[in-house]
């Protein structure tokens, strides 16, 4: 290439470079503006608000109570569904995958309102937690039914892929050993994700249970009630939580280094 094609190619690979490096920046700043600005707007006070605010306090234990419990039932019943998923190959694997994620694709109100025809006092389930003592709207076990179905697909599909990952000879090798699982590691990712999904669900839990208030339905409460300023410290302790399963996470799954193997 001579000095008079090589310029225009210069000039052009420097503005192509301009142009994404703009654009990558644009997208930064779109990401983490809001909530660099709402902790910083609230995070002071909401943290003050965890020592004298009662209500807040019960709407955190709350969340991440039914979260916690939300995850648990994940894991009994969505492991083995993501190792039937991972190795199995049987008639319909295809349509079962897709019904397992469907949830993911729905508006979290809309969730709330199938629940609710699903699990209602006037149906059949709805009879039978009835028997039992509890029921679906206002109460925690719909807040965990809610949280249940719109993140456990996130925690089946990432146990899954967990799984996929682990060549089945090394798999037989472990159990001979009495290893614990390989995929552990991959499981636990899969439970912090859903975990950390289920604590900010809001939209189906509205539906079913507006009281008792878990954190996220507070916000908005206090955002009708009393606008920006009531909602802010509520909002910000949010973020602030929610930093914690996003460290977890990076601690469970840290950057390899280039030309790691895979």
């Amino acid at each position: 290439m001579n000095a008079g094609t090589g310029r225009p190619f210069r000039v052009g690979q420097a503005a192509t470079t301009t142009v994404i490096a703009s654009l990558i920046g644009i997208f930064l700043v779109f990401m983490l503006l809001p909530t660099a600005t709402l902790v910083l707007a609230g995070g002071a006070e909401g943290v003050r608000l965890l020592g004298r605010d009662s209500e807040l306090r019960a709407a955190l234990l709350l969340t991440l109570g039914c979260a916690t419990a939300a995850t648990t039932l994940a894991v009994l019943g969505g492991t083995p569904l993501a190792y039937l998923l991972a190795r199995g190959r049987f008639p319909g694997h295809m349509v079962v995958a897709a019904l397992v994620d469907l949830p993911l694709l729905i508006p979290h109100p809309v969730a709330g309102i199938a629940l609710l025809l699903a699990l209602g006092r006037q149906t059949a389930a709805g009879s039978v937690l009835a028997a039992i003592g509890t029921r679906i709207t206002g109460s925690a076990t719909g807040i965990i039914a809610a949280m249940s179905f719109v993140a456990a697909p996130l925690f089946v599909a990432a146990a899954r892929e967990a799984f996929e990952q682990v060549d089945p000879r090394f798999e037989g090798v472990a159990r001979t050993l009495g290893d614990s699982p390989l995929a552990s590691r991959g499981l636990l990712a899969a439970g912090i994700v859903m975990w950390s999904r289920a604590a900010s669900e809001f939209g189906a839990i509205v539906v079913l249970t507006y009281n008792p208030k878990v954190a996220s339905v507070l916000s908005y409460d206090r955002f009708t009630a009393s606008g920006l300023n009531g909602a802010l410290p509520v909002a910000a302790v949010l973020v602030l939580i929610a930093i914690v399963p996003l460290i977890a996470l990076r601690a469970l799954r840290p950057d390899r280094p280039r030309g790691a193997a895979e």
